[in-house]
């Protein structure tokens, strides 16, 4: 498949400089381009590729950084590859059918257009929305309800009374409505506490593999719309998170805690239980949240601080590192 530059503007809503009847036939990383290839410009990381990348073309904001390349303008050159993507890549539809070795309770509804893969389980009273795709061995507990158009991968595990909107796509590994980490010790025994609430979903959620959503104790575990989770993510029993927030991978948040809407956390950030976040935060790698915060701002460290100041103690610390070295070799020398 090849594609005019003039036909990828039109599609991504870009302006093209320079040549618009070149051909593209595939996207590519700019440090690691091929002729007839488009690549994007949008991390100043990548600034000292952009005279040597064989790419025909480039998604760029500024004009002046083209060089004499052909190029789109484009707002966002991260999003256009991403439309662009889709275009020499497009969704294959899968084949619809029920394999006949599932295992469907007579007692679920399935809708229109369902895609049942072999050995997957669907228990007694569960609901299937239209044109949504069941991965081979996956299990949908009794009493849940998938929505419209979701992808649910192979050996995905959806515990009972879960409610999973439209949209959502869920990868291989991943279990939803677990026990919660639930116990009361008294004399030296810990007593299990029942684990009898359940896992509300949104629509257009994404979930990746091998993560760990736990049903409430009492109540719901709540994920708003538009909510993307990396791999390996665990979300404890009760916790609420708002409307598109992004969790990257190692990623997890203790009990009860509440997350407002559209909150990023970096790789391995951890939030304690009973923490009430507000929106628009973003969290640096590896932070550590212990206590409520507004929101709104970047954060880093463990206890998390607003970056700014986290970075002024990392450069005392550093210094005050320095000053003490020196002193040791004065002491040393007899100074």
């Amino acid at each position: 498949m090849k594609l005019t530059l003039r036909e990828i503007a039109n599609h991504v809503g870009g302006i093209v400089i320079g040549d618009s009847d070149i051909l593209i036939s595939n996207v590519s990383e700019i440090q690691n381009s091929t002729p007839e290839s488009i690549t994007f410009f949008a991390n100043p990381k990548y600034k000292k590729f952009l005279g040597v990348t064989r790419a025909a073309a480039i998604f760029i904001n500024d004009e002046k950084l083209l060089d004499d390349k052909n190029g789109i303008i484009v707002s966002n050159p991260q999003l256009a590859m991403a439309k662009t993507l889709s275009l020499f890549f497009p969704t294959s539809p899968s084949k619809l059918f029920i394999h006949p070795n599932a295992i469907i309770d007579p007692t679920s509804i399935i809708g229109e257009k369902v895609s049942i893969e072999a050995s997957a389980v669907i228990q007694k009273g569960s609901v299937i929305g239209d044109e949504s795709r069941i991965g081979a061995n996956t299990v949908i507990g009794s009493n849940t309800t998938i929505g419209q158009n979701c992808q649910i991968h192979a050996n995905v595990t959806i515990y009972n009374n879960i409610q999973i909107g439209d949209n959502a796509i869920i990868h291989s590994g991943t279990v939803i409505g677990c026990d919660g980490f639930g116990f009361v010790t008294e004399n030296g025994v810990h007593e299990k506490i029942p684990q009898t609430g359940n896992v509300i979903i949104g629509n257009d959620v994404e979930i990746g593999s091998n993560c760990a959503i736990d049903r409430a104790t009492i109540g719901t575990t709540h994920i708003d719309d538009m909510t993307k989770i990396d791999n390996l993510v665990h979300i404890a029993h009760n916790v609420k998170i708002g409307k598109g927030c992004l969790m990257a991978a190692g990623f997890a948040v203790a009990g009860t805690s509440e997350i407002g809407a559209y909150c990023t956390f970096a790789g391995k950030v951890a939030v304690g239980p009973h923490v009430i976040i507000g929106p628009n935060s973003v969290f640096a790698a590896k932070s550590g949240v212990t206590k409520s915060i507004k929101g709104g701002k970047i954060y880093a460290g463990y206890p998390v601080r607003e970056i700014k100041d986290h970075n002024k103690r990392e450069a005392l610390l550093s210094e005050v590192s320095r000053i003490r070295k020196k002193l040791d070799h004065l002491i040393r020398e007899g100074k």
